[in-house]
């Protein structure tokens, strides 16, 4: 499965390009992210943390003038340092880095490229390109502002020098162009994109996976069905209804949803198609769309068992899935890599979403959509607890998630 389809694809070096503020290292972030939760080994190496770690903070803006020469051999040679890492670490069995740098010139551009393809990697440059004001001092205000280089700074006088530093970027910046190699230019935070020579399966994900992408700060809420008759048994799978503790979370989700997001509120809700998630959003105000890609994970022959059951009349699947939850597959079902692969387009479909998402579901899914969010390693997601009557609110923030479980009374 996943190994198979990553033998087939070759190593890919992602190179961000763009001025600062554009959202590149949010980008870099999302696209580590997505791919390490497709199954791919893949890591983000910042030259702005090289400098830092290096060098130490509270770098000025004369730093950054393309005219102080000392210090733009200083910056090369750390940008070359971490373009040196990142080949290092492909070498020893990585399979997608993220170079998060500037790369503002052609120069530096063919640079990189030479290094990349002289030792037989792919290389794909993702521009961020962002003339809206408004969302560029956003952008600054909200993560830049933040940054170590500007700790303990009056804001005003950090804003003045970091916008000084932004004009010595800009003074020199050349944008990608035809004759570059494969490319994608992300417009605006993801209201448009270009892309030229973007061939193959991993870089036809990406593109696909920017194209949905934006900066919306919009909460996604995650939970589980009310309490079904074959919860109540621990049996696995089926199509059973509600019991009477999961038609009371019905109410109370339905209740909570209308309270959290406001009542008439322009949401999108997501579920199964399955008999028990169909009750629990029953109350809904809206209408939801319903997802074969939502529904629990297919336990095959073991389907409608007890894992009693399954122990007693199959020890040995019972004691493979203990092993390896995670890979294993039911005889005649699926295993957790397989649900993550059909979920996929669903999770696309939330990322696109600018309003409040809401999507109830069954464990398996949210397993691996919570540690999608959350970048959990995928292999640990078979193993997350994920309580019935149980709400996980997600809200973005500049430097991840910001989560806040909500547990609904559902006993009279």
């Amino acid at each position: 499965m996943a190994h198979e389809r990553r033998s087939e694809t070759p190593q890919l070096v992602l190179a961000m390009v763009g001025l600062p503020a554009r959202g590149k290292s949010y980008m870099a972030h999302r696209l580590r992210r997505y791919l390490g939760w497709l199954g791919y080994r893949t890591r983000v190496f910042n030259v702005g943390s090289y400098r830092r770690a290096r060098l130490g903070v509270r770098h000025r803006e004369s730093y950054f003038s393309p005219h102080n020469t000392a210090a733009q051999r200083q910056r090369e040679a750390l940008a070359d340092l971490a373009l040196a890492d990142l080949l290092d670490w492909l070498r020893s069995g990585g399979e997608v880095g993220i170079y998060d740098a500037t790369n503002t010139t052609r120069a530096r551009r063919a640079r990189v490229r030479e290094r990349v393809e002289a030792v037989g990697v792919r290389l794909l440059f993702i521009e961020s390109i962002c003339d809206d004001p408004s969302l560029v001092e956003a952008n600054i205000r909200e993560t830049k502002l933040q940054s170590p280089d500007y700790v303990e700074m009056d804001p005003e006088i950090a804003l003045a020098d970091f916008r000084a530093r932004v004009a010595h970027y800009a003074s020199v910046y050349e944008t990608v162009q035809s004759g570059e190699g494969s490319f994608v230019k992300v417009i605006d935070v993801g209201r448009r994109l270009e892309a030229e020579l973007v061939r193959g399966y991993l870089p036809g994900k990406i593109l696909f996976f920017l194209a949905n992408g934006h900066a919306g700060r919009r909460p996604i809420l995650l939970t589980r069905h009310g309490e079904s008759l074959f919860n109540l048994e621990d049996r696995v799978g089926g199509d059973p209804g509600l019991s009477p503790r999961g038609e009371r979370y019905a109410v109370a989700l339905a209740g909570f949803v209308r309270l959290r997001l406001g009542a008439g509120a322009d949401i999108a809700v997501l579920s199964s198609t399955l008999r028990r998630t169909v009750e629990t959003t029953a109350l809904f105000e809206v209408a939801p769309q319903r997802w074969r890609a939502l529904d629990e994970i297919d336990a095959g022959i073991c389907d409608g068992k007890t894992y009693a059951e399954i122990a007693a009349a199959l020890p040995q699947e019972y004691a493979a899935r203990q092993a390896d939850k995670f890979h294993y597959r039911y005889p005649g079902g699926e295993s957790y890599r397989d649900v993550i692969g059909r979920v996929e387009p669903v999770l696309l479909e939330i990322e696109r979403q600018r309003r409040p998402v809401v999507v109830v579901a069954h464990q398996s899914i949210i397993r691996v959509l919570y540690s999608y969010f959350q970048e959990l390693p995928a292999e640990e997601c078979a193993w997350l607890r994920i309580p019935l009557h149980t709400v996980f609110e997600l809200r973005p923030v500049a430097t991840g998630l910001e989560e806040e479980r909500h547990v609904l009374t559902v006993d009279p």
